[in-house]
């Protein structure tokens, strides 16, 4: 939560190259999330004109990582589809893995335009405020669009809100995509992971607007190691 009387307060200076100090945090956050499994949890639900519930999506995935596969993801159980007029796409289940727990890595530094907003006080933390904005974006590419919340003492995200970008709209179909709020914590005492996702959006379909919730949880963070015994011989 964000503290009243605290936002928009504007900080004389922003700190030298911040978005490559936040970028160079970030992939060190992205590396570390390699090598540990995580619970996905997804709820995703519509409501019909008069705000009452009309249909849910849930699915629960775990995503496990191994020297020999690397990633994988499992489902535990059937995902249950219920949703009488939106239909999940392709690009929503990739924005599910990848930009609503969105990583400002340096990787993705080229691809991203940053103003620097001022300082805001986050659950009691001083932070940087930081958006992030698509240079531009060609087909096939989902990328993020919103703000980003970075701790001023180790320069880690602890929060986002935006979108996924960009909607995809023809004369004859309309691909829309919710805000949504994603907040992180330390789960191994150093790096900042997501925790849950929110979202509470109405999407302007052209038929008539939409409004949708979209709950995802990031739960049972493991770190994944091998244990390797190495034995020395005395050649002769």
């Amino acid at each position: 939560m964000i503290a009243p009387g605290f936002a928009g307060a504007r900080a004389a200076e922003p700190p030298p190259d911040l978005a490559r100090r936040v970028a160079a945090v970030e992939s060190k956050s992205a590396s570390a999330r390699m090598n540990y499994t995580y619970r996905q949890k997804v709820l995703i639900s519509e409501f019909d004109g008069k705000g009452r519930p009309a249909g849910q999506y849930q699915e629960v995935r775990d995503i496990l990582f191994s020297p020999e596969t690397g990633r994988s993801e499992q489902f535990t159980g059937k995902p249950v589809s219920r949703l009488q007029r939106l239909r999940l796409t392709d690009e929503d289940f990739q924005d599910i893995r990848e930009v609503q727990p969105f990583l400002f890595t340096s990787d993705a530094l080229w691809a991203y335009e940053t103003r620097y907003r001022g300082e805001e006080r986050v659950d009691g933390a001083a932070c940087y405020v930081l958006q992030v904005r698509p240079r531009q974006t060609f087909q096939g590419q989902r990328l993020f669009d919103g703000t980003l919340w970075v701790d001023q003492k180790d320069f880690a995200v602890v929060r986002a809100e935006g979108k996924a970008v960009p909607s995809i709209v023809s004369k004859d179909s309309e691909n829309l995509f919710p805000q949504f709020t994603t907040v992180r914590a330390k789960v191994d005492g150093k790096n900042w992971f997501p925790v849950y996702t929110l979202s509470d959006d109405v999407l302007p379909f052209r038929t008539g607007p939409l409004r949708i919730q979209m709950r995802i949880e990031y739960s049972n963070y493991k770190r994944f190691a091998v244990d390797s015994t190495v034995t020395f011989t005395n050649p002769e």
